[in-house]
């Protein structure tokens, strides 16, 4: 009889246990961690970022392998990679988040049957940087990733941040096919929270944004994009966008570092001011003020606006 009992009780916990498993809570995601931009030249990127945009770059910022070049600080990376053919129309690569709880997030989205890479450790001793990751997609193919600075001090000397030396990635905006299924992915599994949506006209939703649960950065799905879109379009809509508290100076600035206008400061449909430029392969870096000047279209925004790092 007490073996009986004992084999049920073992039975129950382990009922226990997997009810757990399936119940486990999602862990923090802060933010925007890294983002891959592919490039055709990269003498030519690095012209365009390094200089003409002045984002602040240093070789002891960790990058996985040639032929990458990187910049940023420890929060945020933006990664250019000049791969032997990139795929048209796809410059824009994987976005990262940056988590504190990496390995409980691994095992989240296993619980919520979510296939997931196993977890990567990136050293860089001179550098005293150690990064943990791991990867996955979305339902419409995007690839996504999760990251843990476990220690860092890239950019120890950097002092205080000067306009155009810490740009900070506010937002990264990728085409998307299927709404309702990015939407459940986003919200429902990673807890995303609508920020706002608009569009072109009014009563159009060209544009849907959702931020992090656990920060302001966001995710910018871009629809109603024509399935036989061409290079340029594609460039224009996968995109990043930088943070500036003012778009006229940034736009001083750039003009000083040798930029050549192609586009003038414009109010966007959001009420912020903001400045597209295009790298040598037409990818869209979107400059945008933090905050909104105006009253939006379309929707009222329904979260907290981003402020400088």
């Amino acid at each position: 009889m007490n073996r009986i009992i004992g084999l049920l009780v073992a039975l129950l916990l382990c009922d226990v246990a997997i009810a757990q498993e399936k119940k486990l809570v999602r862990p923090r995601i802060n933010g925007i961690g890294r983002v891959t931009i592919y490039v055709r030249n990269h003498a030519a990127a690095m012209d365009f970022y390094s200089k003409k945009l002045d984002y602040y770059s240093s070789s002891q910022i960790p990058c996985e392998r040639p032929p990458h070049f990187c910049f940023g600080n420890w929060l945020q990376i933006l990664d250019v990679v000049s791969p032997s053919s990139p795929e048209e129309g796809h410059f824009l690569g994987e976005i990262d988040f940056r988590t504190p709880h990496l390995e409980a997030m691994h095992r989240y989205l296993q619980s919520q049957n979510v296939k997931v890479s196993e977890i990567m450790k990136i050293e860089r001793n001179a550098a005293h940087y150690e990064l943990d990751y791991f990867n996955t997609t979305d339902p419409d193919g995007h690839l996504i990733g999760f990251v843990n600075v476990v220690s860092g001090c890239v950019i120890c000397d950097r002092g205080d941040p000067t306009v155009g030396s810490d740009w900070e990635i506010l937002h990264a905006g990728f085409v998307v096919r299927d709404r309702a299924a990015e939407e459940h992915f986003y919200k429902d599994i990673l807890g995303f929270r609508p920020y706002w949506h608009g569009g072109m006209k009014d009563g159009q939703d060209d544009w849907v944004s959702l931020q992090v649960p656990n920060g302001t950065d966001w995710i910018e799905f871009m629809v109603n994009v024509s399935p036989d879109a061409d290079h340029h379009t594609l460039g224009v809509m996968n995109h990043i966008a930088l943070g500036t508290f003012d778009i006229h100076a940034t736009q001083k600035l750039l003009i000083a570092n040798g930029w050549k206008p192609t586009e003038e400061p414009q109010m966007g449909r959001d009420g912020k001011w903001q400045l597209n430029l295009y790298d040598p392969d037409d990818t869209r870096i979107e400059f945008m003020e933090y905050k909104p000047v105006r009253k939006p279209c379309c929707s009222e925004f329904t979260g907290p606006h981003p402020d400088h790092n």
